[in-house]
């Protein structure tokens, strides 16, 4: 797919996931079963680690769960619930643990141990215990806020009230998931559409002697807040959690190496299909409570866990057409339009094939029969086609050289850090240009995480473009109400409330604006980068003008792929215009300079050479978490250069020219009260 139809997809089940979770979480009431949700959720995570400009706040990673429901009262969770994030291959699993050593700066032939738990797909739930007896629990909600449900919980017997154990924390967070076997769900099938709404439903009862009739149990499998818990790895914990009353997965593995991670991983996918209550996966956590300490968070998820979810589905069907999608940043994006299929739950009649070089790769063309799988819960796409049931008059899919939508020529970009070709052809048109390109690129703009104009969604933008509307983004804030009235499925009230949507937004914050404009490779962590560099919009406005974009280099996160594409965006006179033209209604407003007191307070750095059992990412990660700030070059702005081994000769010799201070790794972390 091109990066348009990527976006337009990914909007998609962002939407779709929205719905659910407001139908499943909100109403009690899921539209679909456990497993289609699941793999939706899967697949919005792996188009986004696949495509990094996909971006959303509503995205699950970036949300847990969903928002508490009005039923219920609210209670904030003392340590966030996060989600996990996911490996379908072994690949992922080696990545996974190179990435963990990387970041502690581990050498390969260090042995990392792992807890195995099986995933059991459940309802997850946090029980706060103080002085030894049970005193709240709580939903996952949206991970920092979950709803009160404890006297649900309550009925539960595999729960403890109160814990007769000495040793004991004085509190904790015990978290968990509350589950429903599948013997027991056999009498609730009228009610329920699979075992974890069944558990869901039966824990958001208002009277809790609703939900103590249903046969809900609860496994133990971590903790959030603690305080006086003496164990230091997760497989102490999980013994102390037997003897403490709690009940665990049986299948619960302390395991090292990846190798050994996918015979447990294959030996449990066998067993799957015969134990009394469902799976989907198997979760492995970094053994060692130290090293969970050190490799922290990303996002709202671990470092040190992931989830391997099991097998994929697969299915036969036949192609009907391929059809070019043309998204935001101009990519063309083949995608398969197949007679729909029922494919673990799901009817699918889209399947993806990702780009040109993978149609003449597997030389897929109308009129095939293929296999299509999801695999890992991803997005459908083309396993294979049966080249013995194709028709004799069959013919080659010809990828356009050139763009359904306007004509340009279709090109493939040189990558200047792989030296390799793309491999997706993309539309040569620039800025709005191309009609189908521009379409996209006034979606992003009032997509959730830019401008956010309530009413003003995907179908809006389409149908007022076709009406000469809206052409560009400036358009949208001086639009002719009195037409729009006047139109088959408007009235005076949708047009106001419409005309207040788009007025209270025109006061947006600069890394908003940033983001909204849809530049390639600016997704919305770039632009906070972007905003708090330049401060205000005129000063971004300006950097044409100024041609300052070498200083882009010193903005840690921003690289030469990112500045190449701001260059484009500024170099194409629509867009400037645009920026003018919305600068005369809109209210920008400046970013506000948070102001820290750590221990690196206004202080930069950079890292040259190899540290000794820490990680440049892990150095990053400490100078951010004391206020101070890494910049990518010697330059007059750096006040501290860090060298390790075999240091850059070039950077420590410009930093003595510049007078900038030369530290090792001791010295760094003194500052930090820290010893090496």
């Amino acid at each position: 797919m091109n990066k348009k139809e990527i976006k337009l997809q990914y909007l998609k089940k962002i939407e779709l996931i929205k719905k659910y979770n407001d139908h499943y979480y909100d109403k009690s009431n899921p539209l679909v079963t456990d497993q289609a949700y699941d793999k939706l959720k899967n697949e919005i995570e792996k188009l986004e680690i696949d495509y990094s400009f996909l971006k959303s706040e509503s995205s699950p990673t970036k949300t847990v769960g969903h928002k508490p429901s009005k039923n219920f009262s609210k209670s904030l969770h003392k340590v966030p619930m996060l989600s996990l994030a996911n490996a379908f291959t072994e690949e992922d699993l080696v990545n996974f643990e190179k990435k963990i050593k990387n970041f502690l700066s581990l050498e390969d032939k260090i042995k990392i141990f792992y807890s195995a738990e099986p995933k059991i797909d459940g309802i997850s739930a946090s029980l706060t215990y103080k002085n030894r007896k049970f005193y709240m629990g709580l939903s996952r909600g949206d991970g920092k806020e979950g709803e009160d449900i404890t006297e649900n919980l309550a009925t539960i017997v595999d729960i403890p009230k109160v814990i007769s154990s000495k040793d004991f924390p004085e509190e904790i967070d015990i978290r968990g998931e509350v589950f429903i076997q599948n013997s027991d769900f056999k009498n609730l099938r009228e009610k329920f559409a699979n075992p974890r709404n069944a558990a869901s439903g039966s824990l958001r009862q208002k009277n809790p002697n609703d939900t103590k009739k249903i046969p809900l149990k609860f496994i133990a499998y971590t903790f959030g807040y603690e305080k006086g818990l003496l164990v230091n790895n997760q497989s102490d914990y999980i013994k102390k959690l037997n003897d403490w009353g709690f009940k665990t997965n049986p299948f619960n593995k302390l395991i090292w190496g990846v190798k050994n991670l996918i015979i447990n991983y294959n030996e449990i996918e066998k067993k799957r299909a015969n134990l009394d209550f469902d799976i989907d996966g198997i979760v492995y956590k970094v053994n060692d409570f130290a090293m969970q300490k050190r490799l922290g968070n990303v996002a709202n998820a671990p470092r040190w866990a992931i989830a391997h979810k099991f097998s994929s589905y697969k299915a036969v069907s036949k192609i009907l057409d391929i059809e070019i999608q043309i998204g935001r940043t101009g990519a063309l994006t083949p995608v398969a339009k197949i007679k729909p299929i029922n494919i673990g739950g799901v009817i699918v009649s889209n399947a993806t094939l990702h780009n040109e070089d993978e149609i003449n790769r597997k030389d897929i063309r109308v009129g095939d029969i293929a296999v299509i799988e999801r695999a890992g819960d991803v997005i459908p796409h083309i396993l294979s086609t049966d080249k013995q049931k194709r028709s004799k008059n069959s013919k080659k899919f010809v990828f356009p050289k050139n763009c359904p939508s306007c004509g340009s020529e279709t090109i493939k970009e040189l990558n200047k850090v792989t030296k390799k070709v793309d491999a997706v052809r993309r539309c040569s048109s620039e800025g709005y240009d191309c009609e189908k390109i521009s379409i996209e690129k006034l979606k992003h703009f009032v997509s959730k995480d830019a401008f956010n104009i309530d009413g003003f969604g995907k179908k809006i933008v389409e149908s007022f473009w076709k009406l000469n509307l809206v052409k560009f983004p400036q358009d949208i804030f001086n639009l002719d109400f009195s037409k729009i009235q006047n139109l088959d499925g408007w009235g005076k009230l949708s047009v106001q409330n419409l005309k207040y949507s788009i007025d209270q937004k025109k006061n947006i914050s600069l890394e908003r604006f940033i983001y909204s404009l849809g530049i390639r490779h600016i997704g919305l962590e770039n632009a906070k980068l972007l905003s708090k560099h330049f401060i205000s919009f005129s000063k971004f406005k300006n950097l044409s003008k100024q041609n300052d974009y070498e200083d882009l280099l010193n903005i840690d996160g921003i690289g030469e792929t990112q500045i190449s594409s701001i260059k484009s965006f500024f170099s194409n006179k629509t867009n400037k215009k645009v920026l003018n033209e919305l600068d005369k209604f809109l209210v920008i407003k400046d970013t506000v300079q948070v102001s820290n007191d750590g221990l690196l307070n206004n202080k930069t750095f950079l890292v040259t050479g190899k540290l000794n059992g820490i990680s440049r990412a892990e150095v990053k990660s400490l100078i951010e978490e004391n206020s101070g700030k890494t910049i990518s070059s010697v330059s007059k702005k750096l006040n501290f250069l860090i060298i390790g081994e075999k240091p850059t000769k070039k950077k420590v010799d410009y930093a003595k020219e510049l007078k900038v201070k030369i530290i090792d790794q001791a010295e760094f972390l003194k500052m930090l009260n820290k010893t090496s």
